[in-house]
């Protein structure tokens, strides 16, 4: 299974959104990394065709997915960023009512409906109003609607949007069950998110890829780039401007950094194994 994106631009008048984005994905988890209004949304829109590229093509398994039309509608599950619930229907209710929508015959939601509730841990509450659900259960709703066609390519806009660490635990255990036979494609800004769902990473900055790959050779890349030092205040402020500061935390009169780039001269320093949020730091600079 492939999905293929080539040459692929997006305009809104006077915006570039998405410029020459090329990718070629496969069965697996892939985190989209960027910051608000670099473009994740936007691609992700264009590969459910709920939007259009200006330019450029996207294919599955070699067939354009314009040409493919509802062919390739029916491979796709879709939650968006701002996905919301009818507050008056049950899970079950609201389940049906999306199953009926992507086409799912009454028979086989009879089967699916109850498979999916499990699945996200939702079967208790599968009679209750959605309107009672916790932000997290609302989350796993919009899993479970997107998962209920057995789509082939799922994805997921700031999934994690809003969920309280223990839901975030739970969501990212679900999404890795599920990436042996689907490209799976979730966006967050969130670094930490990525790195326990997803084995792959792309980084988009202003509508351009940045870097991807798969993400333990992304972070190797930036081995011997990651110290640790604890500084007085005005060494701080030196330090900030010339190198790439990723986190500090003050400890009375000091502050213990961790920064990025090379060793910085006339302090002390040492080297630290790197994270994902190291790499990414890095390359955005």
């Amino acid at each position: 299974m492939e999905l293929k994106i080539q040459n692929l631009y997006k305009f809104y008048r006077n915006k570039e959104a998405l410029k020459n984005i090329n990718l070629t994905l496969r069965c697996g988890t892939y985190g989209l990394l960027g910051e608000n209004g670099a473009g994740k949304s936007t691609l992700m829109r264009i590969l459910t065709t709920v939007d259009f590229a200006s330019k450029g093509s996207i294919q599955f398994n070699g067939s354009d997915i314009i040409e493919l039309d509802e062919k390739y509608r029916e491979k796709i599950g879709y939650m968006p960023q701002d996905f919301n619930v009818y507050p008056s229907f049950t899970a079950k209710d609201f389940l049906e009512y999306m199953g009926a929508l992507k086409g799912i015959t009454p028979e086989v939601l009879k089967q699916k409906i109850p498979q999916v509730l499990e699945f996200v841990n939702l079967s208790e509450v599968a009679n209750k109003k959605v309107s009672a659900f916790s932000g997290g259960m609302k989350r796993r709703i919009g899993i479970a609607q997107a998962i209920l066609n057995d789509p082939k390519i799922l994805i997921l806009d700031e999934p994690t949007a809003g969920l309280d660490p223990k839901e975030r635990i739970r969501f990212a255990n679900i999404i890795s069950s599920m990436s042996k036979d689907k490209i799976v494609i979730l966006s967050t800004h969130i670094v930490s998110d990525i790195e326990a769902i997803a084995n792959n990473l792309i980084v988009i900055k202003s509508g351009e890829i940045l870097q991807s790959g798969e993400i333990n050779l992304m972070v190797s890349s930036v081995a011997g780039k990651i110290w640790e030092t604890v500084v007085e205040q005005t060494i701080f402020e030196e330090l900030s401007t010339a190198r790439q500061i990723i986190r500090r935390k003050q400890e009375t009169e000091l502050i213990r950094v961790r920064y990025a780039g090379e060793a910085y001269d006339g302090i002390d320093s040492r080297p630290l194994e790197p994270n994902l949020e190291d790499y990414y730091m890095y390359v955005w600079r």
